[in-house]
């Protein structure tokens, strides 16, 4: 069986869907796709378009914020809450990867930079968080 690259061009479809999912905003959609697409190679691989598109958007909503106090001692400070927050976009990211781009958990794994067990875990727990979510809205 073979299998076919798609380019980035290809996958600009997911890419879209990937960004509405992440941020809920037609706006921000538009402005984080362009971003990604800005920033990457015309014939990029899908991880390596992935992998952009993970780091656009870990820019564009400030995972990590500088705490410095003088220019010699600019050190990353990452507070627990900023943790959650990132945690909580790979998980949701980890799922859309997985539903929206149909990739595997290792591909996943490989755009996102953690062990595929954790990636397992990640889908089975934001599977069952977006179900229930989407339960809640229903029954308001």
């Amino acid at each position: 069986m073979t299998h076919l690259k798609k380019t980035p061009l290809d996958l600009l479809d997911d890419i879209y869907s990937l960004a509405y999912w992440m941020t809920g905003s037609e706006k921000a959609t538009a402005d984080l796709v362009n971003m990604t697409y800005v920033n990457v190679n015309g014939n990029a691989a899908e991880t390596e378009l992935l992998k952009t598109f993970r780091a656009c958007y870990v820019d564009q909503y400030g995972q990590v914020a500088e705490l410095c106090i003088s220019e010699k001692e600019c050190k990353p400070h990452v507070t627990l809450v900023e943790k959650f927050r990132e945690w909580s976009a790979d998980i949701k990211l980890s799922v859309l990867l997985s539903e929206i781009s149909g990739l595997k958990h290792d591909q996943i794994a490989e755009v996102i930079g953690r062990p595929v067990d954790t990636i397992r875990n990640w889908l089975f727990l934001g599977r069952r968080i977006l179900v229930r979510d989407m339960q809640l809205k229903a029954s308001a």
